[in-house]
């Protein structure tokens, strides 16, 4: 919990400090400068970031790329370049005026996102993505600007919006934007639109389906009809299930011959994420591998022939922490020459949150004038003039409120509620409950709405010879959205996640630095608080681990949801005994330190663990 603002230079990036990302600089030094890779040029802005409760897409996506990109060295400030907003004359000459007027209105986006937002997020929203429409036409001047140029904006690409109405979070077009204007502006070679996000590019083919001079290609899930093949397009249905061959070979049999015969002095390429296998809403099967195939095929046919066509890419759908993977990967090739392996979302996470630590002094954490606290974290204020303890005034006997919300600001954990439409987060302490020291957030003033409620201490004996920071209690909920059927309710939720988890993870790592603590302790109460946490916590007792293996084939056909409701519903039943099988209590960990991890790692954990699940078997009934 420690953090000060990242040090941003002029193009936006943030420094990377951090253990785990140290090995991606020398990567990149290796990387830099090999023959066939581009000069990165990439449009960014930190208003590009958009918060939306109930929505899967990662609000991070884009400044996670650009930090790995940072990170390598592949990406310099000259070289990130901030939009301008589109004009609402640049939007008219796409969208009618009917419906740029009608965006105005109470509940406008209701249809378009499918949430009715709480103020002030639909203004964000329109904001955001008349930023990014002004994104796309930056990143096609930069790719016109030089002879068979590259760039690239991290975000846009919003295909589903037509010229009287938007759909599917897309509010704008901002590739028909860009291409009106660019017209306008007297350019006037063929334009070629290379859709490869998992759902049909409608919207575009749509407005441009009496235009010869725009070929929309777009190979997806599933057709719209309402927006069938125009003068000039390439329309690939799938349908569901796709995995790497029949997706590459649709691309493979289609894409050159389009390139030798439109030969477009434009390209724009919408490189969604959405076809992965992970995706969060997807139902396509593209491995990595795959995906980074595609990506490498579609710059090789743009750079064929004698004159190599302006690229201009956009990151289009991606749902799910781990979307930016795949675009840092295929940007660490373009860019780099190279294809490297980018790290965990959380790693990443935890990297930004140590390089903002790393300058913030411990006196601006504790209050103490002098930064000299001595190892009970007690000063004279916390001492009465006769001798006897006050009440405590510092979380972990380290941290002050001001600390405390010092910390919060400067990670940027307040900005992510802000963006959620909670405008004045207020933060609060309870430092004498018996339970364990609390931290609530709440996102008002008055304290009606809580956000953040973490109970914690320090346990110096659930792990034999390790000093732990234990989480008696963590509720993360955004009490303002709904449950829907993407994201239904879990038991014992009363409203929606935060979707803060990793961030307020990371924090408290950082407080285990802080503090010379081994790592996290936790004891989930339900099995999908255990599953959840599965990436990254490690169940103390190996006998557990095998436990939690031996439950988790049992339900590996269920959601989470319905996987955690049939435990609570006494439907999982133990093959042995034929009794329901009930959560117990069992600790899980997150290593900080090595002597924590030797104890929750390595060959005799595995060998124990793999036994433990071979002896129990479960099964489900209805």
């Amino acid at each position: 919990m420690s953090g000060v603002p990242p040090r941003r230079t002029k193009g936006g990036i943030p420094p990377i400090v951090g253990r785990g990302l140290r090995r991606l600089a020398a990567l990149g030094q290796r990387t830099a400068g090999v023959h066939g890779a581009h000069r990165a040029e990439l449009v960014y802005s930190r208003r590009y970031k958009l918060e939306l409760p109930g929505v899967a897409a990662d609000p991070l996506r884009a400044d996670r790329i650009l930090a790995f990109l940072a990170a390598l060295g592949l990406v310099r400030p000259r070289n990130v370049h901030p939009p301008e907003a589109a004009s609402f004359r640049q939007l008219r000459r796409v969208h009618t005026d009917a419906y740029l007027d009608a965006l105005s209105r109470p509940g406008a986006l209701v249809p378009i996102l499918g949430v009715d937002l709480p103020d002030p997020l639909p203004d964000r929203v329109l904001a955001a993505q008349r930023l990014m429409t002004g994104g796309t036409l930056a990143a096609a001047r930069l790719a016109l600007a030089g002879r068979g140029g590259v760039a690239a904006s991290l975000g846009g690409g919003f295909h589903h919006a037509f010229a009287d109405h938007g759909e599917r979070f897309c509010v704008y077009n901002d590739v028909a934007v860009t291409v009106a204007e660019l017209r306008a502006e007297g350019f006037a070679a063929p334009v070629l639109v290379v859709d490869l996000d998992l759902h049909d590019g409608d919207g575009t083919r749509s407005i441009f389906a009496a235009d010869p001079s725009v070929h929309t290609f777009s190979i997806h899930n599933r057709t719209d009809p309402r927006a069938p093949a125009g003068v000039a397009s390439t329309v690939v249905e799938l349908a569901d299930e796709v995995e790497d061959g029949s997706y590459l070979a649709a691309i493979a049999e289609r894409l050159p011959d389009l390139f030798s015969s439109f030969r477009p002095g434009l390209v724009f390429y919408l490189a969604g994420c959405d076809p992965a296998a992970d995706d969060e809403i997807g139902n396509w099967k593209i491995s990595a591998q795959g995906m980074l195939e595609r990506d490498r095929f579609v710059v090789g046919c743009a750079r064929s022939g004698e004159r190599p066509a302006p690229l201009a890419i956009l990151l289009a759908g991606g749902y799910g922490r781990g979307a930016w993977r795949y675009t840092a990967r295929f940007f660490s090739w373009l860019f780099g020459g190279r294809a490297i392996e980018p790290p965990s979302s959380e790693e990443m996470t935890l990297a930004r949150f140590r390089g903002v630590a790393a300058s913030l002094a411990p006196h601006e954490l504790t209050g103490d004038d002098g930064g000299r606290a001595d190892d009970w974290g007690l000063t004279a204020e916390d001492l009465s003039a006769a001798g006897g303890i006050r009440a405590r005034s510092r979380f972990l006997g380290y941290y002050s409120r001001q600390g405390l919300e010092l910390a919060f600001e400067r990670s940027g954990l307040l900005d992510r509620v802000r963006a959620l439409g909670f405008a004045r987060p207020h933060l609060e302490m309870d430092l004498d409950n018996p339970g364990g020291e609390t931290l609530r957030l709440y996102g008002n003033a008055g304290e009606t709405e809580l956000l953040i409620e973490l109970r914690a201490r320090i346990d110096r004996r659930a792990v034999a010879g390790c000093d732990l920071l234990r989480i008696e209690w963590l509720l993360l909920q955004n009490p303002r959205a709904s449950f829907t059927a993407e994201r239904p309710r879990l038991p014992g939720q009363s409203h929606p996640g935060l979707g803060l988890l990793h961030d307020v993870l990371a924090l408290m790592i950082l407080a285990c630095d802080r503090l010379h603590l081994d790592g996290l302790l936790f004891v989930p109460a339900h099995y999908h608080s255990a599953a959840q946490g599965k990436r990254i916590l490690r169940f103390v007792d190996p006998e557990h681990e095998g436990l939690f293996r031996a439950v988790a084939a049992a339900l590996s056909a269920l959601t989470l949801t319905a996987a955690s409701t049939a435990i609570e519903e006494g439907r999982v039943v133990d093959r042995a005994t034929g009794q329901p099988f009930r959560w117990p209590p069992m600790a899980m960990v997150l290593p900080v330190t090595g002597r924590l991890k030797e104890r929750v790692e390595g060959e005799d954990y595995e060998i124990r663990a793999a036994a433990a699940a071979e002896r129990r078997a479960f099964e489900v009934r209805a």
